[in-house]
């Protein structure tokens, strides 16, 4: 391939990318979604709740004013100045006319709509220059998470593993890890730093490098929960927290031992039965004294422990509606003959069939583990 060629590929015309852009299909569905997520960023629980109670020709007028009004806020001090000198300019550019009596001196505000424009355009050209380097930073820490994510199914005698995560953003504070303890001992995590982005995701590193350096010489889960809150409480930053469940297993044993920290209760499936199990002790890092326990359970052939984060009960649809524990317990009992990998991926089909355009807001994991 020439180098030209190879420009041309790397660096296609404009006339081309809008063709491409237009051929797509998603124009006023794509619209429709990102003015749903500007009103959900910038407008607060209060205003919408105020806009609801409104007609709709005054509810529109509001929204743009207030969506208008926070984005210029948001603004730094200088490109706020910025702003209001570009308006000016397009406001007053034919509406002032000046002509000295021997002509001269000229001035003639015409041009003004166009340095206003360029002003405009340069605020947004900074703007877009934050975003897009935050963005670069954002997604070589999403390479670094994809990098310490465990194989999804990972090889243990006598089971069958399927572990998965999915970030709502680049980064996310949702930990699923699998941790070699031994020659037939493993030790698997599913973790929830509570927020969202960056500061999860540092925690969410922070909760991982810690179970891995305690776990392999912590025989008792109970004294792992404690050592990992202390740490936690020591290190951590204010209002910040974790819930996670651990859980050991023995390869080719049926017996497994977990540590629930504050998060969801884990479900089994038995038979025709789907029990879930007693809400575990308050999350790491909410308080020192904190007494944890560990609980034993015994997985017969073909029984199947399913551990979830609240990014998958808790996931909407364009209408609101949250996809709910009900529909996971639905999705179970309609694959309690396949195997780990295919009853997650059977998970993950169905929420996303449920969630459709609407935006996903929260992280979503899901450990299944299946005795053969």
């Amino acid at each position: 391939m020439s180098s030209t060629t190879s420009q041309a590929t790397k660096n296609p015309g404009l006339g081309k990318i809008l063709r491409e852009d237009i051929r797509r299909g998603d124009f006023f569905r794509t619209i429709k979604r990102d003015s749903r997520e500007v009103r959900e960023f910038f407008l607060d629980d209060e205003r919408k709740q105020r806009l609801a109670r409104m007609r709709r020709i005054k509810r529109w007028f509001y929204t743009v004013w207030w969506l208008l009004k926070t984005l210029f806020l948001k603004l730094t001090p200088t490109r706020r100045l910025l702003v209001v000198i570009g308006l000016a300019m397009l406001i007053f550019a034919n509406s002032v006319h000046y002509q000295d009596k021997n002509d001269r001196v000229q001035i003639q505000t015409n041009d003004l709509a166009l340095v206003g424009g360029a002003v405009l355009l340069f605020v947004l050209m900074l703007e877009l220059k934050d975003k897009l380097i935050a963005r670069d930073e954002l997604e070589a820490g999403r390479a670094i998470q994809a990098e310490l994510m465990p194989d999804p199914s990972p090889a243990v005698p006598g089971w069958s593993l399927w572990l998965f995560t999915r970030t709502a953003n680049e980064v996310g504070g949702d930990l699923v890890d699998f941790l070699p303890l031994g020659e037939r001992r493993f030790g698997i995590t599913l973790a929830d730093v509570a927020g969202k982005g960056l500061k999860a995701a540092l925690l969410t590193a922070k909760l991982q490098a810690t179970l891995r350096a305690l776990a392999p010489d912590t025989s008792m889960l109970a004294t792992l929960g404690a050592r990992v809150n202390h740490i936690f409480c020591r290190d951590g930053i204010r209002s910040m927290f974790a819930s996670f469940v651990y859980i050991e297993m023995i390869s080719e044993i049926g017996k497994i031992r977990l540590l629930n920290a504050g998060h969801l209760p884990p479900l089994i499936l038995r038979g025709e039965k789907i029990e879930e199990l007693p809400k575990g002790d308050p999350a790491i890092g909410l308080k020192e004294s904190v007494e944890y326990h560990e609980r034993e359970e015994t997985i017969a052939p073909g029984e199947i422990v399913v551990v979830y984060s609240d990014g998958l009960t808790d996931a909407k649809n364009e209408r609101d509606e949250f996809y709910g524990i009900q529909r996971v317990r639905q999705v179970l009992s309609s694959a309690r003959d396949l195997s780990a990998p295919e009853i997650g991926e059977r998970i993950v089909r169905d929420v996303d069939g449920f969630i459709g355009e609407a935006r996903i807001f929260d992280d979503l994991s899901v450990v299944i583990l299946k005795r053969e």
